[in-house]
């Protein structure tokens, strides 16, 4: 049950939603999880957020892009990732700016794979370098 926990508030972390999914890997290892399953909940969990965060900007265009703008976040991770691409998702790690970062990938059409292997990696290496720091 708590892996389930842990799955959907990585998810929710990874959307518009301001949680913070560090918080509650740290808090699911404290209350003795095993390191496997919480780095599998929390990974899985947030990497298939950003896929949906990759697939609105994607599908949903016209209306993701109007929404993205009228954010000050949305706005500049916009046209910092209309103007540096791939390299941007080196960044799409961070709290408050990378997921913003993953939908304007999918708005600026950034080859599936390539953001997934660069984003994704990105999301499981920061759980595996919190787990190393606890």
């Amino acid at each position: 049950m708590a892996e389930l926990s842990l799955f959907v508030w990585a998810f929710l972390a990874a959307t518009i939603f301001p949680f913070s999914s560090e918080a509650a890997f740290f808090v699911a290892l404290q209350n003795d999880m095993p390191l496997l399953n919480a780095m599998l909940s929390a990974s899985i969990g947030n990497v298939l957020a950003i896929v949906l965060n990759y697939y609105l900007g994607y599908f949903l265009y016209i209306k993701t892009k109007k929404k993205l703008l009228s954010s000050h976040f949305g706005k500049k991770a916009y046209l910092f990732t209309h103007r540096y691409g791939y390299f941007t998702l080196l960044l799409s790690w961070l709290p408050i700016i990378g997921d913003p970062l993953t939908i304007t990938a999918g708005l600026l059409r950034l080859k599936f794979v390539y953001f997934l292997l660069i984003a994704g990696s990105l999301r499981v290496l920061r759980y595996y370098f919190l787990a190393v720091m606890v």
